[in-house]
């Protein structure tokens, strides 16, 4: 996927020409590889990674199979901070949409996490209030969208979820972040497989389940966050993979998600060099190709399951 990645755009190039582009700086592809192409992949590459392992440990938290980042709001109370700081600020560039975003993010886990019930928060409450807190802050998102004519042109790129912009300065601000998220999230899932068997049992076995969940949130507010501020909102990513992986190492989350890390980041990129490739001489979005791509998977999931209760 990465080579692919480098090769198809609107400029065809050979696998070849894509290595030469990357390697020697002479190549004729050297620009369109290193100024487009590279920054885009690499970006990819760690958006992938945020948003599968967010995914893995939101359906552990929620003990959901439906969830994704999306399912608590924290996608979109990152996005309504950004598009609050495009909006009525004139913030443009990546290194003031990640402040923004991370305050999004926090605000809403906070927020979520008390509505839920605070200490005794159980997954339905946190489910629901995550649910209530998403409508509405995508609700305001679309109506800031409308009442700002001059900054919806900034914003409609990054509202529908796009690598196209990415930037080394982009991947710089955001390694950091992800990094210590992804750490985070592969350090729970210890903790994470004893809360799946219940409070009490996790609390026989040694775990805390209100410090665990406090954790699992700041993991993925960590990851959503600088994901969703280099991106935009992305769906379906986080539902998908760790649904894929499961299918291949069971519930254990020790594998899970290490896996989820790298079967997200392929997924990323497939999807968008598939845009590339059918949006021609243009582009599809990625955020567009995997709403697509997932609402169908999402369908028989659902379907799935209801025929498995039967």
């Amino acid at each position: 996927m990465v080579v692919l990645s480098l090769a198809v755009g609107a400029k065809q190039l050979s696998f070849a020409e894509a290595w030469s582009g990357l390697a020697d700086s002479g190549s004729s592809a050297y620009t369109v590889v290193h100024e487009m192409r590279l920054p885009r992949t690499l970006l990819g590459l760690l958006a992938g990674v945020a948003l599968g392992l967010a995914g893995g440990v939101m359906q552990a938290l929620t003990r959901n199979p439906l969830a994704d980042p999306g399912l608590l709001g924290i996608n979109a109370g990152a996005a309504a901070a950004v598009v609050s700081a495009i909006s009525f600020l004139g913030i443009s560039s990546y290194t003031g949409y990640i402040g923004f975003a991370f305050v999004g993010a926090a605000a809403v886990s906070v927020l979520v996490y008390v509505v839920g019930g605070g200490r005794g928060a159980t997954p339905a409450r946190l489910a629901l209030a995550g649910t209530a807190l998403n409508a509405a802050l995508i609700s305001y998102v679309n109506a800031v969208q409308l009442l700002d004519t001059a900054s919806l042109d900034r914003m409609r790129f990054w509202t529908v979820g796009s690598l196209a912009r990415a930037q080394n300065e982009t991947l710089l601000k955001a390694v950091p972040f992800v990094a210590a998220g992804a750490l985070l999230a592969l350090a729970l899932a210890r903790p994470l497989n004893a809360l799946a068997l219940g409070d009490d049992a996790a609390r026989a076995l040694g775990s805390r389940p209100t410090l665990t969940r406090a954790l699992s949130m700041a993991a993925v507010t960590l990851l959503c966050g600088a994901a969703t501020a280099a991106c935009g909102p992305i769906v379906f990513v986080g539902l998908m993979v760790p649904h894929m992986v499961r299918s291949l190492t069971g519930p254990d989350l020790r594998w899970l998600l290490p896996y989820c890390a790298l079967l997200a980041p392929v997924l990323m990129l497939g999807a968008d060099v598939l845009g590339r490739v059918l949006g021609r001489p243009g582009e599809l979005q990625v955020g567009i190709v995997t709403a697509v791509l997932g609402g169908p998977f999402f369908l028989y999931f659902v379907r799935r399951r209801r025929v498995a209760k039967a």
